[in-house]
């Protein structure tokens, strides 16, 4: 029997005691852990609110009439865009963090720290801070208040909530599509000057969230960087806060839509120049539908773009491929007026002269008279009996079609500067002057459009991407 008792206290110390038993010997390391940190109940938070709201005036901000109340602010940004260029503004969803000390708040407690809701809120001082290049500022509200409070039992007070700004950001296109930024976020008190309220950055005063998840899509993100300034107005001086967001813009859209459409357009105007110069329809029919595409292609792209009133890098790129199409079309035009109206004039030269007769006395006064007829491409004697007739054009002599020295742009001589037609070659040239034969435009074109262009492309991106 002795021997059956003592097995089965062995037993019960091995695996544990009965229910009975086993609800006592649990409550053992739960009554040694509240005699280590004492647990409070519902009730000693709700008696320490209660004391500490019991006589609290939330109208009055901590230490007002002996020192300046400071905030201390940190920002921590969840998403950056999207950057809305014709509007001037871009989105941003921030969580806002405020810290101050309200002697008002202090309590004796185990615990160190109270994390409350958004119904606290309401029963206490907070800053009226404001975002003052905010369009529209959203709290979240679902499901409950996106806001959080926080007190220290030394006083210390941290407001946090969740806000989705549309602020302004003035964008200086001059550089566009290539253009740099730094868009603001600036906020302040609403009506406490300096003297009442000081704003203070913390250590860790911004941070990001992981950026792949941005809506920035045209831009990159270079970095940030925060300021603090004194506002002065006429109702007081205000410290202000800014956090600068330094944006890049991406050019893979403009390059797609823009630039490379552009360039295609000029290169098939250059087609032009291999065309005959006599296939009209052809040539013209080219000038003019790049010239409309060109046209076209700089309406949209300002459409992406505020009605400024300034010359955007993406304007003059535009601007000269469409004076290169232009000048294309001018070109043929020009070639094709002086060459009709050279080819008019040789006709003119080319009509039936007025024949002269011209009688001339026979040599033998027996024979009959011939009549001779003169032309000037060929000669037809017609020799009759009895008298000799000859018939023959004006006297002036005939000259090669080579030798005409006309006058050439309505009077100049062909001692001009620029030689309008081929026939000014045997004109008096002096040395140095330039010849310049229209017929040769096209070769001329060939080498001077590509050239030019090129040329600009160099200065163009040069300029902009590297100085």
């Amino acid at each position: 029997l002795h021997v059956c008792e003592s097995l089965k206290s062995c037993f019960v110390a091995s695996f544990g005691p009965s229910t009975k038993e086993d609800e006592d010997y649990e409550d053992v390391p739960i009554n040694k852990t509240w005699v280590l940190s004492p647990k409070v109940y519902e009730s000693d938070v709700t008696l320490i609110l209660n004391r500490l709201l019991q006589g609290y005036d939330n109208k009055l901000r901590p230490d007002i009439g002996v020192r300046p109340t400071v905030i201390e602010t940190a920002v921590y940004v969840n998403s950056i865009g999207p950057v809305d260029p014709i509007n001037m503004e871009y989105t941003i969803d921030i969580f806002f963090a405020q810290t101050w000390y309200d002697s008002r708040l202090k309590f004796n407690s185990s615990m160190k720290v109270l994390m409350l809701n958004s119904n606290m809120v309401g029963k206490i001082w907070i800053p009226d801070t404001f975002f003052r290049n905010s369009r529209k500022s959203d709290a979240h509200w679902i499901t409950t208040p996106n806001r959080l409070l926080r007190l220290w039992n030394n006083g210390r007070v941290m407001y946090t909530l969740r806000l989705t700004i549309n602020a302004e950001c003035y964008l200086k296109l001059h550089n566009f599509p290539m253009d740099e930024h730094s868009c603001p976020l600036e906020f302040s008190s609403y009506g406490y000057p300096k003297n009442e309220i000081l704003y203070r950055w913390q250590k860790r005063s911004v941070e990001v969230a992981d950026q792949r998840y941005w809506r920035l899509y045209q831009f990159a993100f270079v970095g940030l960087r925060n300021t603090s300034d004194v506002a002065h107005t006429q109702s007081g001086e205000y410290v202000i806060l800014t956090i600068f967001f330094d944006l890049s813009r991406r050019m893979g859209y403009f390059t797609i839509q823009t630039y490379i459409p552009c360039s295609m357009i000029v290169v098939l105007s250059w087609v032009s120049f291999w065309i005959n110069k006599d296939a009209v329809p052809a040539r013209t029919s080219l000038g003019i539908t790049t010239v409309l595409t060109m046209t076209t292609l700089s309406t949209i792209s300002r459409k992406s773009l505020p009605k400024v009133s300034y010359v955007t890098a993406m304007d003059l790129f535009v601007s000269v491929c469409f004076i290169f199409t232009f000048a294309a079309l001018m070109e043929y035009g020009t070639l094709h007026y002086f060459t009709s109206n050279r080819q008019s004039k040789k006709d003119t030269d080319k009509k039936p002269q007025v024949v002269t007769p011209l009688l001339l006395p026979n040599m033998n006064n027996s024979s009959p008279i011939s009549h001779i007829y003169l032309q000037k491409s060929s000669s037809l004697v017609n020799i009759r009996p009895g008298t000799s007739l000859l018939q023959m054009n004006n006297i002036a002599p005939y000259q090669d079609e080579d030798d005409y020295a006309y006058e050439c742009l309505d009077g100049k001589d062909c001692t001009s500067f620029f030689c309008c037609f081929d026939d000014c070659r045997s004109g008096a040239w002096r040395e140095n002057r330039m010849h310049v034969r229209v017929s040769k435009i096209d070769s001329y074109s060939r080498i001077f459009f590509p050239t030019a262009f090129g040329l600009f492309n160099l200065v163009y991106w040069i300029g902009y991407l590297y100085l």
